[in-house]
């Protein structure tokens, strides 16, 4: 019996960490497929006239664009070694020319993690395919550079006696999740290379793609060397046939929903209620009246994240009031065909 139960542990340990690496081995998941519908349907709520086809090939080239920013994020690491070794080369110069001593420390401009992002081959063919680099952008490699070799974890990896590959991993991950994420500098190079490039969100898709760059870092491989694997757009057919559908039930059935919305106000006037919140709510019920395999709680937990994140201050407690009384009333006239409902009518 210990001998079975010690094979069952090791089972279990493989299956959890295989359904990690699964998940994270996506970059547009069904969070990220959510906020894109929530954020297409608000573009069309604001231009009347849109045909839903066209909203709907402006929901695919979000993701694309989302796409776009993830590699141009991964890029980043070339640009900043880059400079940084512009910036060694330069004291080097200095030093020579005034006859001074200086010992010159490679260790940030060499590491292994960095070369082998810079020689993998699917982020090379990518960036030529989609014409993506930081080219535009040196004020934001800048603002990093100096901001990093300000840190104390900086300086602690460059004298360190021993470093490993985990080592340089570790300072990247710092990089992305702690230098980049409301950098001033970063945000506006990505404005302005939106225009450029004709493309939108790259500013405030920032922080979420961002948190997918430290994912990515994290499951690189030493010895996987250049052939080391990216995440991919979508998972399967299904996560973009859910995304089309969400929106295009969204763009059909707004005017149910509207009046489902209204109904459950309770004194308070419709023309108040902002548009983000309304189109939150809108997508909010197309998702729980349409896909009854998704979980009650699953569907509401993403959307008051969604508001948390995209609506005003606290607003997400009025949405999450509205969605209250909705699911109430769609239970009583038995139109609820979700999993699981909420505790107090069960």
């Amino acid at each position: 019996m210990r001998f079975f139960h010690q094979k069952t542990c090791i089972f279990v340990k493989f299956f959890v960490t295989l359904c990690v690496f699964y998940i994270f081995a996506v970059m547009i998941n069904r969070t990220l497929i959510r906020i894109k519908v929530v954020q297409t349907l608000f573009g069309y709520a604001q231009n009347e006239g849109t045909l839903p086809s066209e909203a709907r090939k402006q929901l695919m080239r979000s993701f694309a664009d989302c796409y776009d920013l993830y590699m141009l994020l991964l890029d980043f690491a070339r640009a900043l070694t880059t400079y940084a070794d512009e910036q060694l080369q330069e004291r080097i110069a200095r030093s020579q020319a005034t006859h001074t001593s200086f010992t010159p420390n490679r260790r940030f401009i060499r590491n292994r993690f960095a070369e082998q992002l810079f020689t993998n081959q699917r982020l090379r063919r990518e960036l030529q395919e989609r014409n993506l680099s930081w080219e535009a952008g040196m004020s934001a490699v800048k603002s990093v550079y100096l901001s990093l070799v300000a840190t104390p974890w900086y300086k602690q990896y460059m004298e360190q006696a021993e470093c490993t590959y985990e080592d340089d991993k570790r300072i990247w991950r710092k990089i992305y999740s702690e230098l980049m994420p409301g950098n001033e500098a970063v945000l506006s190079a990505l404005e302005e290379m939106e225009l450029e490039l004709d493309h939108f969100t790259w500013v405030t898709d920032l922080d979420f793609v961002l948190s997918y760059v430290v994912k990515s870092v994290r499951r690189f491989r030493e010895e996987e060397g250049v052939e080391q694997a990216l995440l991919e757009m979508f998972d399967s057919e299904e996560d973009l046939e859910f995304a089309t559908s969400l929106l295009m039930n969204a763009i059909e059935h707004r005017e149910e929903y509207d009046a489902l919305i209204d109904a459950n106000l309770k004194n308070w006037d419709p023309e108040r209620v902002a548009l983000m919140d309304r189109i939150i709510l809108i997508v909010s019920l197309a998702e729980i009246m349409n896909y009854p395999e998704i979980a009650l709680q699953i569907s509401l937990n993403e959307y008051i994240e969604i508001a948390k994140e995209y609506s005003g201050e606290k607003n997400y407690f009025f949405i999450n009031g509205i969605l209250d009384g909705i699911i109430r009333q769609l239970k009583r006239e038995d139109r609820l065909l979700k999993a699981m409902a909420l505790d107090e009518e069960n």
